[in-house]
């Protein structure tokens, strides 16, 4: 079921958004070299705690921690282990994700740990752009398939892949919710938008192939050829007047 949220609801969204965006941001001066992953999602929590809402990601399904921290050729999901020091040259996507009075927000950015190469940081900066594009699409009487698409053309243009598997999604009163936002697709295709629609769009690019498999802690995904992979989110609700990102530092209040 798609639901169409009230202008209280989309607001209530929204805090939870900003709570995850600050989150985010607060974290930034702590990604560099030598940082234990572990401390990053130690850091996290207890920063989503002090806002009085409650880090999402820990425990759906059975997830293990506040932040999904993946390095390099890590797609998403992988978890911000203790034995983990972030290396310079790295880059590195964190994903975040909180619910506040029974309402989910949903961000994630990708950083570079240090100096990292020429490669890396066009991968990162054509993955955002990638992400502002779909955005860009999500009005009403456009379809899933336009945002699908505009980030997709994107990409590959400028030669990356787009991972297939993995989607964005509908966000509200649950984490992942109707519909699914994929980061391909035709123009003129799926499920049409609405007004009143909250979702989170998150293209995760590839600097080589697209194809992706799951490490064996069940949670990480890879890509298969070992090359580094980008990751940029938002949440977003789309409005008559077009779309309104929920999900950036200083949106709410």
């Amino acid at each position: 079921m798609v639901f169409k949220r009230t202008v209280n609801e989309i607001e209530m969204i929204s805090k939870s958004c900003q709570i995850v965006a600050d989150t985010i941001e607060m974290i930034t001066e702590f990604v560099v070299p030598g940082c234990l992953v572990s401390d990053l999602d130690s850091k996290a929590e207890n920063y989503i705690k002090s806002r009085g809402a409650r880090p999402a990601f820990k425990g759906y399904m059975g997830f293990p921690s506040t932040l999904c921290v993946s390095i390099e050729d890590a797609v998403v999901h992988g978890i911000p282990s203790k034995e983990i020091e972030l290396e310079e040259g790295q880059i590195v996507g964190i994903d975040c994700g909180a619910e506040l009075n029974g309402y989910y927000g949903d961000h994630a950015k990708t950083f570079a740990v240090g100096n990292i190469s020429e490669d890396k940081k066009k991968l990162m900066s054509i993955t955002q752009e990638s992400l502002f594009k779909g955005i860009e699409k999500a009005v009403p009487g456009n379809t899933v398939g336009d945002i699908g698409f505009a980030i997709q053309r994107h990409a590959e243009t400028n030669g990356y892949s787009v991972v297939r598997e993995l989607v964005g999604h509908g966000i509200g009163e649950s984490l992942h919710e109707e519909p699914q936002i994929p980061n391909y697709g035709s123009p003129n295709s799926g499920y049409r938008l609405h007004s009143g629609m909250c979702i989170a769009i998150e293209p995760m690019i590839n600097l080589g192939g697209k194809e992706i498999y799951t490490a064996e802690d069940g949670w990480t995904i890879l890509t298969a050829d070992g090359k580094a992979s980008a990751h940029f989110e938002h949440t977003i609700a789309i409005l008559e007047d077009g779309p309104r990102i929920l999900s950036m530092v200083g949106e709410h209040g």
